[in-house]
């Protein structure tokens, strides 16, 4: 299978990002704070993997974890997060609102859409949690906007696979589909294969043991469902070649 699938890798440290283009990643998607789900990362990290890459960043506008129903004063703090990112000179940024009741809040997404260009922008997997996909997939095409990372309304794209195919297929070159979220090196090519995507979203990261020598046990600096103190995750630049390979 020959499907020049381009590779976007999530990032949240310069380390990962290294590694993503070592690895041979087309872009990366910058964030923090994944074990959120990923929010708008610090002005410092930004210019650091600019500094430390060539590629492509884009970047995550998400002021806080949760849904993706926004006050208006979470709505500014997302405008001014768009127009520092703009004076960066990133490729593209990376957001998504939601209505109430669950349908694509078109006129504030819009607004960030026309303040973000001419930057790509991709709308995130808030559109997972959309009430009707296919309509949801109709209220972006209508904005211009470039991309959906989506799984399909699923936790995984292998659970979402069908949906991601009716999604292509819908799109058509309006669009473009990006599956993200539970893509594996097993699974990759069954993914691909079953939606036609020309495009994927990964993590593909490793856990390296910490630095640390001395480790306070008693202590911890999140709540109860918290990732381990003592272990760093990090993009491994042999797994985004094992996915590309695997996408050819």
């Amino acid at each position: 299978m020959d499907t020049g699938a381009v590779c976007e890798v999530c990032v949240d440290s310069v380390a990962s990002a290294r590694a993503a283009e070592e690895g041979g990643a087309a872009r990366v998607e910058l964030c923090s704070a994944l074990f959120e789900g990923g929010l708008t990362p610090s002005l410092g990290l930004l210019r650091q993997v600019k500094k430390a890459v060539k590629l492509d960043v884009f970047v995550m506008v998400r002021p806080r974890g949760g849904d993706f129903c926004y006050t208006d004063a979470e709505l500014d703090v997302m405008k001014d997060d768009i127009e520092i990112f703009k004076a960066e000179g990133v490729a593209g940024v990376v957001f998504g609102i939601l209505k109430p009741d669950g349908s694509v809040d078109v006129e504030r997404t819009g607004e960030l859409v026309r303040l973000a260009r001419p930057l790509q922008v991709t709308f995130h997997r808030a559109f997972d949690m959309a009430k009707d996909h296919l309509q949801a997939v109709e209220d972006i095409i209508s904005l211009g906007v470039e991309r959906i990372l989506t799984s399909g309304g699923e936790s995984t794209c292998l659970e979402g696979l069908d949906v991601l195919a009716s999604l292509v297929q819908k799109a058509g070159d309006r669009v473009t589909i990006v599956p993200g979220g539970g893509i594996t090196e097993r699974n990759i090519q069954r993914i691909l294969r079953g939606c036609q995507a020309k495009e994927f979203h990964v993590s593909g990261r490793t856990t390296q043991d910490s630095q640390m020598v001395y480790r306070n046990g008693s202590c911890f600096m999140g709540g109860v469902l918290r990732p381990p103190e003592f272990a760093v995750s990090v993009v491994n630049p042999d797994r985004v070649r094992s996915f590309l390979d695997r996408a050819s």
